[in-house]
């Protein structure tokens, strides 16, 4: 599955970068992070893997991050996985002027199992919940 999602920041792009490159900030946004925690690589860096905890809907939610390329502040790539799902997402940092920013995901996921089946029941959760972590940077990054 395949899709992607946008928003415009009004910010520059530096000031955006600066607020999306820094690990401390994914609580103020990222809706039921309890963790992160870096396991090897260079933090923030390709190659480099770190634990994502979350609290879903009263569950555990536990993701290994690795991020695959770091050419900000145009573009950041990164593999989560979990049991059952692997998403791919492409985040794209745009100038849309002086004051404006756009960010565009690239989101593919992969699931397997028992995911499999359910993926069918459950596939337009996905850009929504990915629209929402993106308008909570937004309404964040605006409001710093």
């Amino acid at each position: 599955m395949q899709f992607s999602c946008e928003t415009y920041i009004n910010l520059p792009r530096e000031k955006v970068i600066h607020l999306f490159d820094n690990p401390q900030n994914l609580g103020k946004w990222m809706e039921g992070l309890q963790s992160f925690d870096h396991i090897s690589g260079r933090q923030g860096y390709p190659g480099a893997k770190s634990r994502m905890v979350f609290n879903h809907e009263g569950r555990r939610l536990e993701l290994i991050e690795t991020i695959l390329s770091r050419n900000l502040p145009e573009e950041f790539s990164g593999f989560y996985e979990t049991k059952g799902i692997i998403n791919k997402v492409a985040n794209y940092f745009y100038e849309e002027g002086p004051e404006r920013t756009r960010w565009v995901a690239e989101n593919e996921f992969q699931f397997s199992g028992l995911m499999n089946l359910m993926s069918i029941f459950i596939r337009s959760a996905f850009p929504k919940q990915t629209q929402k972590h993106m308008e909570n940077f937004k309404n964040f990054a605006e409001n710093s």
